[in-house]
């Protein structure tokens, strides 16, 4: 089958399309037909081997499907079920083909399309997840670094479904777009705590982070409870610095509760750009330039 992937470690001259055998799917797997495929920077970093694959790996973390076939032992789901979930190893979904993992995967209802299915597993379950090992009461203050980004969006919006004031810190180009989903938007650069504190004069409780480096350093400092700070872009400062890891729970339960989210209106997944899979190459910069605003979508 025709799929879109990476032959060996390195930049974007190491894509390309790549004939590979449909997937057999093992324990605890489904093969899709697949209807929708996500575009996360997660795909970029694979590329560039922050997980450990070599390569020839296609690409794709999340998609959205029907399925065609059951791994052995697989009693929780059927031939031609619509579903969504995450992809294991190797086995991408920006193809005609894909595996999921059964205990990462749920029934897509009827009311969510392939597309905005596709967007959930990845950034939507990650800043879900987020919210979660925050567990802040109604009323606390949540400052989500990077809030413009692909787990910055949904962060936003779960943190004001839980009754939670946010602060999202952006690009000014962005600025409207946290404002839409109840963010308070503030610039990054020079100044940021004086702006954050301005926005935020009874302080934060937890911080969000997807940018690392400095920018983390600057905004920890107007934490008090460390604890309650964890980094997505990074991990090993957020540590030194007093905070978390999050671990990933990837699970059914995470995705059919993003699935009710956005059904009831409470999340929105924000697929702003849906492409032919023949556009992949093309997909994938925009989002490792930082140049999307909202989810890519890839259709084969």
């Amino acid at each position: 089958m025709r799929a879109y992937g990476f032959t060996e470690i390195g930049g974007p001259d190491r894509q390309t399309f790549i004939d590979v055998p449909v997937p057999q799917p093992g324990p605890d797997e489904l093969l899709l037909r697949v209807r929708a495929a996500g575009v996360n920077p997660g795909d970029w970093r694979l590329r560039e081997g922050s997980y450990g694959h070599r390569g020839p790996t296609v690409l794709g973390r999340e998609v959205a499907g029907t399925v065609e076939k059951v791994g052995p032992g697989v009693s929780e789901f059927a031939l031609g079920d619509e579903v969504f979930g995450g992809c294991p190893g190797m086995v991408g979904g920006w193809a005609e083909h894909a595996l999921t993992i059964v205990s990462f995967t749920a029934r897509r209802p009827d009311g969510l399309s392939p597309e905005a299915a596709a967007a959930l597993p990845v950034a939507a379950a990650t800043a879900y997840d987020a919210m979660n090992r925050f567990d802040l009461p109604e009323g606390a203050t949540l400052l989500v670094n990077g809030a413009g980004g692909g787990v910055g969006v949904p962060a936003v919006q779960l943190a004001m479904a839980r009754g939670l004031r946010v602060v999202g810190v952006a690009s000014p180009a962005k600025h409207p777009l946290v404002a839409r989903f109840g963010g308070i938007p503030v610039a990054y650069g020079a100044g940021v705590e004086d702006r954050v504190r301005a926005a935020a004069p009874d302080g934060v409780d937890a911080i969000l982070d997807m940018v690392g480096g400095d920018a983390l350093r600057t905004v920890a400092a107007l934490l008090d409870d460390r604890s309650r700070l964890t980094s997505l872009a990074d991990k090993p400062l957020a540590l030194q610095l007093g905070g978390f890891e999050l671990v990933r729970d990837r699970s059914t339960a995470v995705l059919t509760e993003l699935a009710r989210l956005v059904r009831a209106g409470r999340l929105d997944p924000y697929v702003t750009d849906v492409r032919p899979l023949s556009d992949a190459r093309a997909a994938l910069e925009l989002v490792e330039q930082g140049h999307a605003t909202g989810k890519v979508v890839l259709i084969p």
